[in-house]
């Protein structure tokens, strides 16, 4: 056998068993969705002094994905951006919750914002949670594949069932 012979065979045996790893991972993934908040998507709508508010969430999935395209891994990033609100307000809570707009639903991903970690001391701010290992790789796809099935919402020490929610949207 020639030394290009022996060569091709080397790298198509090489091919071969690398086509036929057992689930070996792509390159890393994001999806990303966005949601507006707004007190007046609560159900029902917050009528207090928090009315005025609003808001942004921004929701990142860093996934790992095997060749069939199925996530193997994932973890999460919160960045949320609130506005309007009254002077000292404080953040108790927040999360994606499962279900359309004018229902509530249970939580499914927490942020791990707890009570007290987040004051909007003149009304405004920002708070952000990166790296959330995410178990249920079930939920992770069902979010990418119906984002408008999910919700992300912030809670407040006056509206402890919340104070600004909005719909995933798959940006």
């Amino acid at each position: 056998m020639t030394r290009v012979a022996a060569l091709a065979l080397t790298l198509t045996v090489a091919a071969f068993g690398a086509a036929c790893e057992d689930s070996p991972t792509t390159p890393d993934e994001t999806v990303t969705f966005t949601a507006q908040l707004s007190p007046a998507n609560e159900v029902p709508p917050v009528a207090n002094a928090e009315s005025s508010g609003s808001g942004s969430a921004t929701v990142r999935f860093n996934l790992t994905r095997n060749t069939a395209g199925s996530v193997t891994a994932a973890t999460v990033d919160f960045q949320v951006s609130l506005t309007g609100f009254p002077n000292n307000t404080t953040l108790t809570m927040a999360h994606i919750h499962n279900n359309v707009a004018g229902q509530n639903g249970p939580i499914v991903i927490d942020t791990g914002l707890t009570a007290g970690q987040v004051t909007l001391g003149s009304g405004a701010g920002n708070f952000a949670r990166d790296g959330i290992p995410l178990a249920n790789l079930t939920l992770v796809q069902n979010i990418i594949n119906n984002p408008s099935q999910f919700y992300f919402n912030v809670h407040s020490s006056l509206n402890g069932t919340g104070m600004a929610r909005g719909q995933l949207v798959k940006q």
